[in-house]
This record gives C-alpha cells, sequence and structure tokens, in this order.
C-alpha cells in the first residue's frame, strides 16, 4: 500500500478512505470525563425541568404557555416539551391541565363555588373547554362530579385524599386495565 505523509504530521501513514481522516487526528481522551460532563448537563436539565414544574404548580391558574416557559428557562419550546416528557412522562401542557383540574376536583368537592366560578379561578378562559377536558381526564362533567363526590373523602388524611383524587386520564386507566 502506498504511504504518503500527512499535513501536519511528521511521520508517514497509511492511505485511508476518505473521510476517515479526520477521526484518526482527534486527540485521545479520557471517557470518564466525558461521562462526567453529560451527568452534570443531565443534573442542570432536570434543574431547570423542576423550575419549569415548580412554576407550573404555583402559577396554574395564570395563562400560561409552553413558549413563554420554554423562554424563561431560555430553551427552545420543542426541547422543553420533550425533555419534559421524558422526566415526567406527560408534556408540559398536560401537566398544566392535570394540575387545573385537579385543583377544580378539589374546589367542586370543598367549595360553594359555582362551576363557572371554579373554571375562571383554575384558569381556564372558557366554560365550554373546562367541561370538555374536565370530562375527559376524569370522566363525567363537572356538575356530575361535584354530586358524587360530595363526602367521598370524608375522614380521609388529607394526603391520602390528594393521592386518591387525582386525576387520571380515561386512556390511561383503559390503558392501565388492560395490561
Amino acid at each position: 500500500m502506498p504511504r504518503r505523509v500527512h499535513p501536519g504530521w511528521s511521520r508517514d501513514v497509511p492511505r485511508r478512505a476518505p473521510g476517515t481522516e479526520a477521526a484518526t487526528r482527534l486527540p485521545p481522551h479520557d471517557v470518564s470525563e466525558d461521562r462526567s460532563r453529560g451527568d452534570a448537563a443531565r443534573l442542570r436539565d432536570l434543574a431547570v425541568l423542576r423550575r419549569v414544574r415548580d412554576r407550573i404548580d404555583r402559577e396554574f391558574s395564570r395563562p400560561l404557555d409552553v413558549e413563554a416557559l420554554a423562554r424563561d428557562a431560555h430553551v427552545s419550546a420543542g426541547h422543553l416539551s420533550r425533555q419534559f416528557k421524558l422526566a415526567y412522562g406527560e408534556s408540559p401542557y398536560q401537566y398544566l391541565l392535570t394540575r387545573r383540574i385537579e385543583r377544580a376536583m378539589a374546589l367542586l368537592r370543598h367549595s360553594d363555588l359555582s362551576v363557572t366560578e371554579v373554571c375562571f379561578n383554575v384558569g381556564f378562559s372558557s366554560l365550554g373547554t373546562f367541561s370538555t377536558r374536565f370530562a375527559e381526564v376524569v370522566g363525567m362533567p363537572p356538575s356530575a362530579y361535584r354530586l358524587e363526590a360530595v363526602g367521598a373523602t370524608e375522614g380521609m388524611a388529607p394526603c391520602l385524599a390528594k393521592r386518591v383524587t387525582r386525576p387520571i386520564r380515561n386512556r390511561e386507566a383503559t390503558g392501565s386495565a388492560r395490561q
């Protein structure tokens, strides 16, 4: 095989297929250093996602959208959605919707507010959208839920009541029943 001197190298190197020479010029490095850099980046990403989730939990009743959350986290909306779903199992929008429905369920159980007042208190701007989303997530309209849920958590510890009454999407419930 003919040998040639590669520019920048003082020794002869065998001729290689085009495109493979760049890979041979990389300096040797420590793989564990790459791993620790990757771990540090992953921890930073998780911290950003935790801040986004905490903001959703705090400000669920305000108008929030994924673009605004991503802009404040200094990432793109697509990246935020993908990473959030990987970390928490649902997109930021689904998480926000779940928080709003969860709060609405609590208000319907424990307050004398009308369904319309509950709708606007938890951050929905339309009663129709609220009723539709509530029925999708809970499986019944808000007025029917109020009638059925009165006293459902009576005498139950608050931490247990929160867990028992956490909304489960109908698709998730039917999917887990089949398995």
